[in-house]
């Protein structure tokens, strides 16, 4: 059964942390990405083999990002808060601050 307590007070759902579903469509995505890049570096390493350091540099960057990208892949994102945010009716509610008045003086100059 559901706590009395709770029930009274409501979880915000603005910080609710992401769904296991989304999170995981995010690391996926981001793994996409990574291992999308390695692809495109190791042809650009191909076709500047006439530049020997450039080639070189482009097959070191395209090797360790398969290694990479598992690890990114595989850690969670961080968590933003342990503790939940409910709601209270007695806090005071955000309130535009009241205008204030500008003062306007003539000042009067003698020649």
């Amino acid at each position: 059964m559901a706590d009395p307590q709770h029930a009274a007070n409501p979880v915000l759902i603005t910080d609710a942390a992401m769904s296991y579903e989304e999170e995981l469509a995010a690391r996926k995505h981001r793994y996409k990405i990574m291992m999308g890049m390695r692809i495109p570096l190791m042809v650009l390493a191909g076709v500047f083999y006439t530049i020997p350091w450039l080639a070189v540099a482009l097959l070191v960057i395209s090797i360790p990002l398969p290694w990479m990208a598992v690890l990114i892949a595989n850690d969670r994102l961080p968590k933003k808060r342990e503790e939940v945010s409910r709601f209270r009716a007695d806090r005071p509610q955000i309130e535009a601050p009241a205008p204030r008045a500008v003062e306007h003086r003539v000042i009067d100059q003698e020649d």
